[in-house]
């Protein structure tokens, strides 16, 4: 049985997972990150579970990482750091082929996602399969024929960062979980006596969560921010579907967890931002990988990179 690694970097969680070689999961390890400790003391816990809990005991042919930032997947070296300090210019795939001897293949967390949903998950059953991630970011993947498409260096498929109108806004400014807390909080502010004001009380992050049950207990300024949202994303999407036509496009992230009335909207919403000819557009799904989704996607990294050798 052959085994694989796979990493997760983020900037709030640390993963590592070990599969065999039908991807299922063996073992997990999931860290949270330290940010005082920075890139420093993220590497120290990788160096650290794979000297004592993976390498020794599984012998893995092979390490994918999906790391959260732009990176060069040729060389697997860092480009910049937006959430951990000490990151930026590190060359990553050298460092963990030094640790363990094993051929590394990294890649931008989104691509490593959408990589995982379209050959495990919610995009299985299709050849084109564009992927969205809303969470602390928003960024996107796209995956043709079981494999990422990639442009140069040091990335591509950003829709996150495509330009929503000229005053330099752009899409993640809107749609992303950071995006929607701030709306949650500028109506919690406005409106006290809400009954989302009453959930939200005072958590003070991720905001966004309290929407649908919000929702379900009939906050119509609850679902007027998810309404809102919901059309903003539908534009942002209806240019994936004018440059790429994928057959199914795929929601994930912590924003994809309001489920079904988000799922609904931005199915309401995008063919009005689509000419006719290509509506009514592709499927929509919610991603169904959860949190394991880097992380499987990370494992097909690191199996596509051992099958190469």
């Amino acid at each position: 049985m052959k085994y694989y690694t796979g990493i997760e970097i983020g900037g709030t969680k640390l993963q590592l997972i070990v599969g065999d070689e039908h991807l299922r999961i063996i073992e997990h390890f999931r860290y949270a990150v330290d940010k005082a400790k920075g890139a420093e003391g993220i590497r120290e816990q990788i160096e650290t579970t794979l000297k004592n809990e993976i390498l020794n005991k599984y012998s893995p042919v092979s390490i994918g990482v999906g790391y959260g930032g732009p990176v060069d997947h040729i060389t697997g070296k860092v480009r910049v750091s937006h959430h951990i300090g000490g990151w930026s210019g590190f060359e990553l795939s050298s460092w963990l082929h030094n640790i363990s001897g094993l051929p590394v293949k990294v890649d931008n967390d989104a691509n490593t996602a959408a990589l995982g949903e379209a050959v495990r998950g919610a995009g299985k059953s299709y050849n084109n399969v564009f992927y969205v991630t809303l969470g602390s970011g928003m960024g996107g993947g796209f995956v043709t024929g079981k494999e990422l498409f990639h442009g140069m260096v040091p990335g591509e498929s950003e829709i996150g960062l495509a330009m929503f109108d000229k005053s330099g806004a752009n899409f993640e400014s809107h749609c992303s979980g950071w995006a929607v807390d701030a709306k949650v909080r500028q109506y919690v502010a406005d409106h006290p006596e809400t009954i989302l004001s009453g959930l939200v009380g005072k958590f003070g992050k991720s905001e966004a969560q309290f929407l649908l049950p919000a929702i379900q207990q009939g906050d119509t300024g609850a679902s007027q921010i998810l309404e809102s949202t919901a059309d903003d994303l539908s534009f942002g999407l209806s240019h994936i579907v004018h440059l790429f036509n994928p057959e199914v496009i795929i929601i994930g992230g912590g924003l994809s967890l309001i489920g079904d009335p988000l799922l609904t909207s931005v199915r309401k919403y995008i063919i009005r931002y689509l000419t006719k000819a290509f509506q009514p557009g592709p499927e929509i799904k919610l991603a169904s990988l959860g949190e394991d989704v880097v992380g499987i996607g990370a494992l097909l990294l690191a199996k596509a990179v051992s099958e190469k050798l």
